[in-house]
């Protein structure tokens, strides 16, 4: 959340003339970072690369009505009612963000929500992309591969490599959402799972196994993480 202020009335030159006054006052680039970090685990988004499984994909929440002619000031106002005010019983915590980055998350997904194409400008890079970092390398017996900080179902990388051996897996988790980190021999959907460490919300998630030289893979055992994206391939050489 730092290092994100004042930067909304650039994030509007940013958006290409899609009716900006309609978002003055709010921060959309801040939007789209926090909804990531505290959004995109359980909601479908697809501009904001979402891949939650848990609550309302919101890019089909808000089709048809668009398509009906609502407007995307109606969707802000919604939206932000339902993070300050969430259904009795809903999953989702009430006082999620404060009322000012409610209508940051609100208008970004007013903005984005069933919207075709890819954000450009800040937006566009205002989060880093998930599991787009530099292979993750063995080195001393330690393999490093950790969870993604912004909140995405992904790892900081879909790629590693190792020695054969025992290797002691480290995954550290500051997404403050649930991961864990585990193998599994081969890459294809089913396999036998080698190892793995326990679930976290915060902190690390650790265990150890022998591999042989070959191919595996890692993921998260997190229902719905995996199919999300949360998983990398292992080489073996």
């Amino acid at each position: 959340m730092l290092g994100v202020v004042g930067a909304g009335s650039v994030a509007l030159v940013a958006l290409g003339g899609c009716s900006a006054k309609r978002y003055e006052g709010v921060n959309l680039v801040a939007g789209k970072q926090l909804f990531v970090s505290k959004c995109a685990s359980c909601h479908v988004l697809a501009r904001a690369g979402a891949k939650g499984i848990i609550g309302p994909n919101l890019d089909d929440a808000f089709r048809n009505s668009l398509a009906s002619g609502l407007e995307r000031t109606t969707i802000r106002g919604v939206v932000r009612q339902q993070i300050l005010f969430p259904a009795k019983g809903s999953v989702m915590p009430a006082k999620l963000v404060s009322a000012k980055s409610a209508s940051d998350v609100a208008s970004y997904v007013a903005y984005a929500a069933d919207r075709t194409g890819q954000d450009a400008g800040l937006l566009g890079s205002a989060v880093v992309s998930a599991g787009g970092g530099k292979p993750a390398v063995e080195a001393g017996g330690v393999l490093e591969i950790d969870a993604d900080p912004s909140g995405q179902l992904a790892f900081v990388t879909s790629k590693a490599t190792a020695k054969p051996g025992s290797v002691s897996f480290k995954m550290n988790n500051k997404s403050g959402v649930q991961h864990n980190i585990a193998l599994q021999q081969g890459t294809g959907p089913s396999g036998p799972v080698l190892g793995a460490g326990k679930i976290v919300m915060t902190g690390l998630s650790t265990f150890t196994a022998n591999v042989k030289p070959g191919t595996y893979t890692y993921f998260c055992q997190v229902p719905g993480h995996r199919a999300a994206g949360m998983a990398g391939t292992l080489t073996v050489k």
